[in-house]
């Protein structure tokens, strides 16, 4: 009974506290699929431009910046279009672009803007006991935990919504090695020439 106790101590507890994160929590960095070369792409703020926009964080400028083939682009405007449902293919709030971390399930589509908000859902979902703030103690109405669709909650859905997170850093893994892979070739071309 001792070892039973002293192995019960040992495994993780398995638990989830919700941080109280919003969506605007992740907004600062969302990785995209470049318009232009179909690689991933960062849309961020603009560096030096805080007070643009009343202070918020969500009606900042914003630039789409594309380490794969160069491209930039600006955005200074005012509608933002944040994504709703699972339905379909989730893209960012400023230039529409879809999302790379992005995948789709039986169930609808999975997404989050950057490796941060990812991690938040694969913690929640991996939790086996879910520990929700409470509404009066947050100042806010509901959290991106609170806001998840039903099928990522339900406990029977875990082992696919988990695979599904481990195809999106699959993802990210094929990008980089492609990354690498085109960087190796510009590289062999140069030194030939």
């Amino acid at each position: 009974m001792a070892w039973l106790h002293t192995h019960r101590m040992a495994l993780p507890s398995g638990r989830f506290r919700d941080p109280r994160s919003t969506e605007y929590d992740f907004i600062g960095s969302i990785m995209v699929r470049c318009p232009g070369c179909e690689k991933v792409a960062r849309v961020i703020p603009v560096p030096g431009d805080s007070e643009h926009g009343g202070g918020r964080t969500l009606f900042r400028p914003r630039r789409l910046v594309c380490r794969g083939c160069g491209l930039a682009r600006s955005w200074g405007g005012r509608l933002v279009t944040l994504a709703r449902g699972t339905a379909q293919p989730a893209t960012d709030p400023y230039f529409g672009m879809p999302l790379w971390l992005q995948v789709e399930t039986r169930h609808g589509w999975l997404w989050a803007y950057n490796l941060e908000h990812l991690d938040l859902i694969r913690r929640f979902v991996q939790g086996s006991l879910r520990e929700r703030a409470p509404w009066y103690d947050t100042g806010q109405r509901m959290t991106l935990v609170a806001r998840l669709p039903a099928w990522i909650k339900r406990a029977k859905n875990r082992n696919e919504i988990l695979r599904a997170v481990g195809r999106i850093h699959a993802s990210l893994g094929a990008a980089a090695l492609s990354a690498a892979g085109s960087r190796d070739l510009i590289h062999h071309v140069a030194r030939e020439r």
